[in-house]
């Protein structure tokens, strides 16, 4: 794929909100917790932008149902593991070349905070697949 292309197309989704287990401390781990995704997708968008067909582009709820199915199932100790877990599984579509991916934990269980946790991450299928 041409570098050109990679960097200048994408496709955005944000505000994915799903309940899941994802913490240091057991309890956060058993109880659960709200969690935010953002992700940005580099994709080839010429050919579908052309042809207006919808096998040309990326299907958006496959998308959407992956990001739901790690964050509601997955009990793991870091937000970084998750999202590079959230990141491998939507490289494994056709289009994606490269990922951003933003994970929010809304309430972090911090003495005295009120604030978000955000870690982001960025990927590309060379991070994880040899070519």
């Amino acid at each position: 794929m041409d570098k050109s292309v990679e960097q200048r197309d994408a496709i955005e989704i944000t505000g994915l909100r799903y309940y899941g287990y994802t913490g240091y401390l057991a309890e956060e781990r058993m109880l659960g917790q709200w969690f935010e995704v953002d992700l940005t997708l580099w994709v080839d968008l010429v050919a579908v932008g052309n042809s207006d067909r919808l096998e040309e582009t990326l299907d958006y709820r496959q998308l959407v149902d992956r990001v739901r199915h790690h964050i509601e199932t997955a009990k793991v100790n870091t937000m970084e593991h998750l999202a590079t877990q959230i990141a491998r599984s939507i490289l494994e579509c056709d289009q994606a070349q490269k990922i951003r991916v933003r994970l929010t934990k809304v309430s972090a269980p911090i003495p005295d905070f009120s604030g978000k946790i955000s870690v982001e991450i960025t990927r590309s299928l060379s991070d994880f697949f040899n070519s």
